[in-house]
């Protein structure tokens, strides 16, 4: 029984006992903002983590006990109102892919903010001409009549990202059908391998992070190369420029050698039908 511990009814030092020993067992920690995800979604979110990674929703003043008695305490400045936990022994960065694989698109509701920029295209929509034009015109969508349609008169910002939704908006969206919230388990925070890992580290693009690591490596071959430095890679590399740029030296130089002379007839060949090129 720990120091925080002692006073509290069995049930919750169960859970208390149940958290630590879920942190002594994988090597990551992690708290996850649960915000307005519906039971059904955390049912489906658990079966796409099964076998990877174990969620457990939790009171946050149990895992604030559970917590600050074991070395990841540090994650606590990360716990909000809607926290939970996350256990994994995989590392942040697949964690938070992972993560960002299990989220799906939701309607938007009154009072949520944009995660980004929301952008309505122009043109024709399936509605027919009545009451929805006066409604999407309110919510701030250029709206009108055009062939017996209600369409779209020009491509809008209606909220930027950050920006609240109002209910007149929220309302407009859903019924173009037009879902811009994420909904999914946000990563607040990692602890793993002593250290914390926030979403702004771990939110990588995995294909540009590649094709920048084949650009480095390219250059870092060009410049052992170019500057003779020789390593396991471009040894070869340096000895077959070395050769090359020798060979080039000996025609120009018309230094004769068997391996050169073919190059110098070559070279001689060549200008002498420059020359006739000329003179004719």
């Amino acid at each position: 029984m720990g120091l925080f511990t002692s006073h509290l009814p069995k049930w919750k030092q169960d859970e208390v006992a149940e958290i630590k020993r879920l942190v002594n067992e994988y090597k990551l920690v992690g708290l996850v903002d649960m915000y307005g995800i519906p039971a059904r979604q955390v049912q489906d979110i658990r079966r796409n983590l099964r076998g990877r990674a174990e969620l457990r929703m939790t009171r946050n003043t149990l895992i604030t006990n559970a917590l600050r008695e074991e070395d990841s305490s540090d994650i606590l400045q990360y716990l909000s109102g809607h926290s939970a936990l996350i256990f994994t022994n995989e590392n942040p960065f697949t964690l938070y892919s992972t993560l960002e694989k299990t989220k799906t698109k939701m309607a938007a509701r009154s009072g949520e903010k944009a995660p980004e920029d929301i952008v309505i295209s122009k043109g024709p929509t399936s509605f027919k001409p009545g009451p929805i034009v006066a409604e999407l015109q309110q919510a701030g969508i250029p709206a009108a009549i055009e062939s017996g349609k209600v369409t779209i008169r020009e491509t809008k910002t209606v909220v930027k990202a950050g920006e609240e939704i109002n209910k007149k908006l929220a309302d407009a969206l859903v019924k173009l059908d037009i879902k811009p919230m994420d909904i999914g388990l946000m990563l607040q925070a990692a602890f793993y391998e002593n250290d914390i890992y926030e979403p702004s580290v771990l939110a990588i693009d995995e294909d540009a992070f590649y094709n920048d690591l084949v650009a480095a490596a390219t250059h870092a071959v060009n410049l052992s190369v170019n500057a003779a430095y020789p390593t396991k890679d471009t040894a070869g590399l340096i000895i077959t420029k070395a050769v090359r740029e020798a060979r080039n030296l000996g025609v120009e130089a018309a230094v004769y050698s068997a391996d050169l002379i073919d190059g110098i007839i070559g070279k001689a060949q060549r200008e002498a039908n420059a020359l006739s090129v000329v003179v004719e």
